[in-house]
């Protein structure tokens, strides 16, 4: 199949405009109009995972961490990241990154997180803004259905649980055509008053393209009237973290216990333990440090993320219980995730989890 099919599958599951500014999730090695027959998922793209595809046949590799953060500048072989690459030119493999764009979503990393700890009615912990725009167009009365259910159709009016959401006013229209016009209404030359329905109703950034096309294809008029506005709205279920509560609450040497043994860590760095159970828990892929006022805010009793520093445990102030599992251990699930989710939309598609751990911590316990 086309690498294309691949990347715009998983770029529907975590659109690329979730990520961070800094990240670099996407295709990073590669041509969309390739072809490509096997896949390899890793967490990390080492030297280690390129050879594995060379041996397994796999043309692509798809991990969750991006080999480049930054531009390059040369390419002569002197870091394992310009090693990575000129390997993967050389042997026609592609590489693609779904990273912090598939951490902002709820079915995404910590999502997994809370199914595999099961944490149950877990909701995004930060909601991320600025992904969210609002069209508003003008249309005749007789038409007005039309155009809003194509923009329905397109992905506009979606709210949390609710679909097909709009606003509609009722005013009245002018305009004159000039000597070339072709007036779906009225005459050229002669100002006209047409009885029209202002439509108010809010797209995703992502869907912009779809739902102006719809608009476009849909609209009576032969010049469309409409304006877009950037909102800072904050959408939901798109952001960083998730919050849920347990089952049943527990006291916090068996809560670590069973985050030890669910997640496969090694060791836990943790805060002092608190006199309460454990029943709310936040959850935070990879490095959720800058997270830990919004655990709080949430009332909290653990967060489960990784990279805390030193300094940063004392933040806690006796809140909450910091559990710090270790990056790759808060990730490493996110291969298989991603392997679920392609085998389910291509199941004749060959995809192979790594055989490779590729932490580059160890511990001497």
């Amino acid at each position: 199949m086309k690498l294309a099919e691949i990347t715009n599958f998983l770029e529907k599951i975590a659109p690329l405009n979730y990520q961070e500014d800094y990240d670099n999730a996407g295709l990073i090695v590669g041509n969309a109009n390739d072809e490509v027959h096997a896949a390899l998922v890793a967490l990390d793209c080492t030297e280690l995972i390129i050879d594995e595809a060379i041996a397994k046949n796999c043309n692509l590799i798809i991990t969750h961490h991006p080999i480049v953060f930054k531009g390059l500048k040369k390419f002569n072989g002197k870091t394992y990241v310009e090693r990575v690459v000129l390997k993967a030119i050389k042997n026609n493999i592609a590489l693609y990154a779904i990273h912090t764009n598939l951490d902002h979503v709820a079915h995404g990393v910590s999502g997994e997180i809370c199914k595999r700890l099961g944490i149950q009615n877990a909701k995004i912990l930060a909601p991320k803004n600025n992904l969210l725009k609002k069209l508003v167009t003008f249309c005749p009365t007789a038409q007005a259905d039309e155009v809003r259910n194509a923009l329905f159709a397109a992905g506009a009016g979606d709210i949390s649980n609710y679909s097909e959401c709009s606003f509609n006013t009722e005013g009245t229209g002018t305009f004159k055509g000039g000597d070339d016009a072709n007036p779906f209404v009225g005459e050229v030359g002669v100002q006209h008053q047409e009885a029209e329905v202002r439509i108010e109703t809010i797209f995703k950034a992502q869907d912009e393209r779809k739902v102006l096309l719809a608009l476009l294809e849909n609209h009576p008029y032969e010049e469309v009237a409409y304006d877009i506005y950037a909102l800072t709205n904050k959408l939901d279920n798109v952001g960083a973290g998730m919050v849920g509560w347990l089952p049943q609450e527990m006291d916090n040497v068996d809560f670590l216990n069973m985050v030890k043994q669910n997640m496969k860590a090694k060791v836990i760095r943790h805060t002092a333990l608190l006199p309460k159970k454990i029943k709310k828990v936040a959850v935070c892929g990879g490095s959720g440090s800058f997270l830990l006022k919004d655990a709080i805010s949430v009332g909290a009793d653990a967060f489960i993320t990784a990279d805390f520093k030193y300094h940063e445990f004392f933040d806690a102030e006796q809140k909450l219980i910091i559990c710090d599992i270790g990056h790759y251990e808060s990730e490493q699930f996110t291969s298989n995730l991603l392997i679920d989710n392609i085998q389910e939309k291509f199941p004749n598609f060959a995809i192979r989890l790594t055989e490779h751990n590729t932490n580059p911590i160890n511990y001497f316990i």
